[in-house]
């Protein structure tokens, strides 16, 4: 073919498909905010009108006999009516899974669980988009019930912490009633039982401005070399007394070589905290031991008390803010030293984590143990 009448026939096809594309772009423009399906059919017959007006320009330039002219509209039609139809099928397809991911992106807004088994059609990309779904609503789901649990935990904690003001607010006030109306036989105990209360109340509340600091992630440690040997045989050495009086069995296994970086101050609250947890829950009689070990790991504390253990069901709750367990004892008869809030193994996982450390509950055949890892100084 002579290369004028190529550039011709060129000339023309893209003439045709300049216009019929600018055509279908001012349509799309149009409807872009109508359904998919509308600019689905502008999409497609953009391109086969585009081929039918080329092809039929040409015919029609060349001056072909009229019979063929007849052949090559005929042929022409046949087909863009033919690959109108497939593709509107297949956009179809394609609108009827928009709508379907739509429905999912409600089922998901309205908090349900998406299953990777649905009515969208399967392709890579529908697939991917299904499965990305399922993830996030299984995550969302997942974070409403950690909310949900963290606001049941508030709501404990704020029911604990309300009796545990009210009650020994409820003695204070009677005791000063009795000494007022000159009833008390004994006002010197009377003195005493009250200093108990205060101090129990302002443990308490130190307990509740501890907590803040670590959830609020502004507790400031002061860090040093230090030995866990010498902590722990201060915070014995503070409760040895009562577990005598209780007739528990204190054993020490510490090793003065075990030293860590860490702030005296806020460790020796956690290595009490734990004490007092465990001579709580130790039965009359029993035994705890406090023992430390060293490892490529860090150096790890293990207080390990006898007893009937924690329910397996509670494990994972013990260091929740307020949880005391089912056989908790009640407000008014906890261990000396502690606030009876159930803030202590909180506060202690709090200071362990701000160490860079680690905590866990475990129950065994004769009891519970929690192991406290910290890293090498």
């Amino acid at each position: 073919m002579p290369l004028p009448d190529s550039l011709a026939i060129i000339g023309m096809a893209l003439g045709c498909a300049l216009v019929i594309g600018a055509l279908g772009l001012l349509a799309l423009r149009v409807l872009r905010k109508r359904q998919l399906i509308a600019q689905l059919v502008v999409v497609v017959l953009a391109p086969v009108l585009s081929l039918a007006s080329g092809v039929l320009a040409v015919a029609w330039a060349m001056y072909i006999s009229p019979h063929d002219l007849v052949v090559v509209v005929v042929v022409t039609i046949v087909a863009a009516f033919v690959s109108t139809g497939v593709a509107l099928l297949l956009g179809g397809r394609w609108a009827r899974a928009a709508a379907e991911l739509r429905k999912l992106t409600h089922i998901v807004g309205d908090g349900e669980l998406v299953t990777t088994h649905t009515q969208v059609p399967s392709s890579s990309e529908f697939d991917r988009l299904v499965a990305e779904l399922s993830a996030t609503s299984q995550r969302l789901a997942q974070a409403r019930a950690e909310v949900q649990a963290i606001d049941a935990s508030r709501r404990e904690l704020v029911v604990w912490i309300s009796h545990d003001l009210r009650s020994p607010l409820s003695g204070l006030r009677a005791m000063t009633e009795a000494l007022e109306d000159g009833l008390a036989e004994d006002p010197s105990r009377f003195h005493r039982q009250m200093r108990l209360q205060v101090d129990r109340l302002t443990a308490l509340v130190d307990n509740l401005f501890e907590l803040s600091k670590i959830s609020s992630g502004t507790l400031t440690l002061n860090l040093q070399n230090l030995s866990l040997h010498d902590l722990v045989s201060d915070a014995v050495a503070e409760i040895i007394a009562v577990a005598r009086a209780k007739n528990v069995h204190l054993l020490e296994r510490t090793s003065p070589d075990h030293t860590i970086m860490g702030d005296p101050r806020e460790l020796s609250r956690v290595i009490s905290n734990l004490l007092a947890n465990a001579l709580e829950h130790t039965p009359e009689g029993g035994e705890i031991r406090i023992s430390t070990v060293r490892d490529i790991a860090g150096v790890t504390l293990t207080v390990h008390n006898s007893g009937t253990g924690i329910a397996p069901e509670d494990l994972h709750r013990v260091f929740e803010p307020g949880w005391r367990g089912a056989s908790a004892r009640p407000p008014g008869d906890m261990t000396p030293h502690t606030s009876g809030a159930g803030l202590g193994l909180a506060i202690a996982r709090g200071i362990v984590e701000a160490h860079e450390g680690n905590i866990e509950a475990k129950n065994e055949a004769d009891g519970c143990r929690f192991d406290v890892l910290f890293p090498l100084a």
